[in-house]
């Protein structure tokens, strides 16, 4: 293993310790809210993920709560890091750039200036059983937002 492969799981495996936005907290009066629970039927993870969004359509915060594996729990825990400082539009541009890059079987070079510690899941993208894990929480986080305020 070269040392990005080793600073990368270790990214994955402190996050996935810290949890960094859980678990759930309440709702914070006079902004939008949405929440989504996903559920990975083929080894059983699970998150709930709730987001709030100021009228400008910022995100303030998101915070979640699951059971599951290391890579599902620090994927939660990296993304929860990132949303609040990201409008829709900046978190919908980062989602499809880690969709791209979990499709890409390893062949994807990621931008850390881009994807922050997210870019720790490249490695993930060459086992496609895993690859669901790492894109729960970012489903869960896209389903909140378009449910926001609904």
């Amino acid at each position: 293993m070269n040392e990005l492969d080793q600073l990368y799981q270790q990214v994955i495996l402190d996050h996935a310790k810290r949890r960094v936005g859980s678990p759930l907290v309440e709702n914070t009066e006079g902004l939008l809210h949405g929440e989504s629970h996903q559920h990975n039927p083929i080894c059983g993870d699970q998150i709930r993920v709730r987001v709030e969004l100021g009228e400008d359509g910022q995100f303030t915060s998101m915070s979640w709560e699951g059971d599951g594996c290391s890579i599902s729990m620090a994927s939660a825990s990296v993304l929860s890091e990132m949303l609040p400082e990201l409008s829709k539009d900046e978190f919908l541009d980062k989602l499809e750039i880690f969709r791209e890059m979990m499709r890409s079987k390893g062949t994807f070079e990621p931008d850390e200036e881009v994807l922050e510690d997210a870019a720790a899941f490249v490695g993930v993208s060459k086992f496609p059983a895993r690859v669901k894990c790492a894109m729960l929480a970012w489903v869960a986080a896209e389903a909140a937002m378009l449910g926001a305020g609904k």
